[in-house]
């Protein structure tokens, strides 16, 4: 293998591992976005009760 194929291989590979290294810390260290809670926003409704046949 040539020098300058060799250079150009590790380069790519070190940039893609890189790169996957701070886009998988990124996913890892951002915290959840809040998801509304169903239950608390139906408080204000009395609770069903079955139908009776």
């Amino acid at each position: 293998m040539e020098t300058s194929a060799l250079i150009m291989m590790i380069t790519v590979q070190g940039t893609v591992t890189l790169l996957t290294g701070y886009f998988f810390y990124k996913v890892l260290k951002t915290p959840p976005k809040p998801k509304p809670d169903s239950f608390s926003e139906n408080d204000d409704y009395p609770i069903r009760k079955p139908l009776e046949d």
